[in-house]
């Protein structure tokens, strides 16, 4: 997290602080990583005691060192001094002052007369702080230059940072390497490519990441890059007591190695652990014997399965398995535990409950339908109830043509209206097949009698043909 006041450019590099680095490595004046909060400076002294003349001076990644004010200067915490360096003088932030410096020294085991405790020059001028600036700003050239000599010499190492010291005159190279490598000649060719004096310091994969930093499975920054300071030993016993499942890929962090937050509640699993019976103990029952399988610590649940039944397991409750074990001490069977499953009341988990209006968190889990299956699987349009389709028809006919039926009087049958025009008798359409010879022809049974024709109209055809006929036969009356 960056100061408040900072603003940052398009690159992400804070400039309100002025630092010209990153929160993340460690170079924002007001919010380095692994700060530590002087909860002794509202205190006052007794009277006649001096104040602890040694200061504790932060670089960059966190690194921390102690120096001892000798020329009685006028410290705060964030002033830029000069302090004594291996050759020259290197620059930093005065990160600690105060009683507090002197429990520090205590937890890390340095006196206030080792030789680690060196000098703090005097306050850091606007030259030093201008040659501070520009031998951090060559640090990026020079590791990408670093790696292309030592891929041109074919070692099997890992420059992982680059720390100019504050003249300028001096360069730390920090590598990792899984074997002991030979790097002289590489010194050698790093000091002549860059003319400054060349300090070799390999480091671990957590110092690596450590230095690096980044964003850990959880989403937040790495713990050794953020607060944390010691690297506890992490095993895979710690995962074993929290009943998680041994995967390289979800136990390991980016450094490679186990998680660090694994230590983190192995403490509080630890003492839950102490009222379970231990994984081995085998339960006797009347049906047979049962063996451990897995277990709730927090939610105090255990699953047992039969030696000759292992695909069904039995959820018991701890209080239920010390009962199993306490009749099996006494030389009593316990009963099947089936029964005891039963006995076990499941609580009803509380799921998403639509209060105030908000969409439902499963809504997108089930996987949505094509339009075809949309097509098929659509209901058919209700019908409208009998009294509205009777009021639609009235609205429709007029009044004149509505006639009402009494309660009892059967409905007639529908038949369909032929209103084409009669087609003539020579259309061989209408000619019917004559009986075979010999054969009788087939009487219209009782439902198929014929109905009497109704007389029809003569067309103009015959019309004309009976006049012509009038005409030449002159005697005929009609």
């Amino acid at each position: 997290m960056s100061c408040s006041s900072c603003s940052t450019n398009k690159s992400g590099v804070p400039n309100g602080c002025k630092s010209n680095g990153n929160c993340a490595t460690g170079t924002c004046g007001s919010g380095n990583k692994l700060a530590v909060f002087d909860w002794l400076s509202n205190m006052t002294l007794p009277s006649g005691e001096a104040p602890f003349n040694i200061f504790e001076v932060r670089f960059k990644n966190g690194r921390k060192h102690f120096y001892k004010n000798s020329e009685n200067l006028t410290l705060s915490m964030g002033d830029v001094v000069a302090v004594e360096g291996s050759s020259g003088h290197d620059v930093g932030i005065v990160s600690l002052a105060g009683e507090l410096v002197r429990v520090q020294m205590k937890k890390r085991k340095i006196t206030a007369d080792s030789d680690e405790v060196k000098k703090i020059y005097r306050k850091a001028s606007q030259k030093d702080i201008d040659v501070w600036q520009e031998a951090r700003g060559r640090e990026l050239e020079t590791q990408r230059k670093g790696r292309e000599i030592v891929s041109r010499l074919g070692l099997k190492m890992k420059l992982s940072d680059v720390e100019y010291q504050g003249d300028g005159t001096k360069a730390t190279f920090y590598y990792t390497a899984d074997e002991r490598v030979d790097f002289r000649q590489l010194i050698r060719d790093l000091a002549s490519a860059f003319s400054i004096r060349v300090e070799m310091r390999q480091v671990g994969m957590r110092q690596e990441a450590a230095r690096l930093g980044g964003i850990g499975s959880c989403g937040r920054e790495l713990c050794c890059s953020t607060w944390l300071t010691d690297f506890r030993k992490v095993n895979t016993a710690a995962a074993r007591y929290q009943q998680l499942s041994l995967n390289p890929l979800k136990l390991a962090g980016q450094c490679g190695k186990l998680k660090c937050c694994l230590n983190y509640e192995l403490d509080t699993y630890l003492d839950a652990l102490q009222s379970f019976p231990k994984q081995d103990k085998v339960l006797k029952t009347e049906k047979g014997d049962a063996v451990f399988v897995k277990m709730d610590i927090f939610k105090k649940l255990l699953w047992y399965t039969y030696k000759e039944e292992s695909f069904k397991w039995y959820k018991l409750s701890l209080e239920q398995v010390h009962e199993i074990i306490e009749m099996n001490k006494n030389n009593e069977l316990a009963l099947p535990l089936e029964e005891y499953e039963l006995e076990i009341a499941e609580e009803t988990p509380i799921d998403f409950e639509n209060v105030v209006g908000q969409d439902s968190l499963t809504r997108f889990d089930a996987p949505k339908k094509s339009r075809n299956n949309r097509r098929r699987s659509r209901k058919p349009v209700s019908k409208k109830p009998e009294n509205q389709a009777s009021e639609a028809k009235t609205t429709r006919k007029p009044q004149a043509k509505q006639v009402k039926k009494a309660e009892g009087e059967p409905k007639p049958d529908k038949k369909r209206v032929d209103n084409r025009k009669p087609r003539p008798k020579n259309n061989p359409r209408n000619r019917k097949p004559k009986p075979e010879a010999g054969g009788t022809a087939e009487k219209p049974t009782q439902g198929q009698q014929k109905k009497p024709r109704n007389p029809r109209r003569k067309n103009n055809n015959q019309r004309k043909k009976n006049n012509s006929d009038t005409k030449n036969n002159p005697n005929n009356e009609n």
